[in-house]
């Protein structure tokens, strides 16, 4: 029995180290071209956000609502582009879902323009604090 193990021990062994430690390192490593994948993916996503909030502060009621409370148009866009990628993203869901609400007619023009004016105030506001 014990003749069986030792040998058993020995086969296992010289099977591990027979085998190139390139390949089992390759498995656990990202590739060149998913990293690149992923860059490219995530600058899309923040292109789309910042296209998304942008748009929403470039309507005629939106450019109306940010003049009317004393808020720069031309400022918060230029704001959109400096948030974080997560404040982007959250941010844009919440543009999306007031234009999606006030299109199906869920929010008045009154609603809109107090998320609108709440939405370009958060923006600034964020900016300034960095």
């Amino acid at each position: 029995m014990r003749q069986f193990v030792r040998v058993a021990t020995a086969s296992t062994l010289a099977v591990v180290f027979m085998i190139p430690q390139d390949t089992l390192a390759q498995s656990h490593v990202v590739s060149p071209a998913e990293l690149q994948n992923a860059v490219v993916a995530a600058t899309q996503a923040r292109q789309k956000n910042i296209e998304t909030i942008r748009q929403f502060v470039s309507s005629p009621t939106a450019e109306k609502a940010l003049k009317s409370a004393h808020m720069d148009a031309k400022q918060v866009k230029d704001a959109v582009s400096r948030l974080s990628d997560s404040e982007l993203s959250q941010l844009a869901a919440r543009a999306s879902k007031a234009q999606a609400d006030f299109a199906g007619g869920t929010l008045s023009d009154r609603d809109l323009i107090i998320i609108l004016v709440a939405i370009a105030a958060l923006i600034l506001i964020i900016v300034a604090v960095r």
